[in-house]
């Protein structure tokens, strides 16, 4: 199958969970700087979400540019993904509300888990189906960057029932960690252009 349509029904369906997010930012009835201070913790939780999502973005971008095909699996595992990603503007706006409560934060913090499981299984089916020696593959290679960002939310989602600004910099880690596109992939992808191999 065609990638085609993947490609922009995920690109529609993560535009609409931004635009949607943006909407929990709610104006406020007074006309000078001290009433957006309230708005403060919304706003950090919005901009953590934003640059998340900025992430899967790009990645899953990276991703999809370094296969030709896909399979009934590869749309469902997709759609799995993007479950996980329209949940980010509720498990956002409740902890935003809720100036980072310990629950607030270990919800906020599965949603990251189980949107990291996502992407890793589509990834791997990706490489399951184009096979070990296809660009994916070896762009991936162990995955190293995939594995302990899930072990890195398995570490923080309990923390936040002790200290939930712990909880909040380890996911802020987890995406400095991932703010550049994939570069294995984007290396991989420029090299067999390059060569012009298939």
């Amino acid at each position: 199958m065609n990638k085609g349509r993947l490609e922009a029904f995920s690109d529609g369906v993560l535009a609409i969970i931004i635009t949607i997010m943006v909407l929990e930012l709610k104006i406020p009835h007074v006309p000078d700087f001290a009433g957006l201070k309230p708005l403060l913790p919304v706003f950090i939780s919005y901009v953590i979400s934003f640059v998340y999502l900025g992430i899967y973005w790009n990645n899953h971008h990276h991703l999809l540019q370094s296969i030709k095909k896909i399979s009934g699996k590869v749309l469902w595992a997709n759609l799995h993904l993007l479950f996980w990603l329209s949940l980010v503007p509720f498990a956002t706006g409740w902890m935003g509300e809720n100036h980072f409560a310990p629950a607030t934060v270990a919800l906020y913090g599965s949603i990251l888990l189980m949107a990291a499981i996502a992407y890793w299984i589509l990834a791997h089916l990706l490489i399951k189906h184009h096979g070990k020696d296809s660009l994916l593959a070896h762009a991936l290679g162990n995955d190293f960057k995939g594995k302990i960002s899930i072990v890195i939310y398995l570490i923080a989602i309990p923390c936040a029932f002790f200290n939930q600004w712990i909880s909040a910099g380890l996911f802020i880690f987890v995406a400095l960690m991932w703010l550049v596109p994939d570069t294995r992939i984007e290396k991989a992808v420029n090299a067999h252009n390059e060569t012009g191999n298939n």
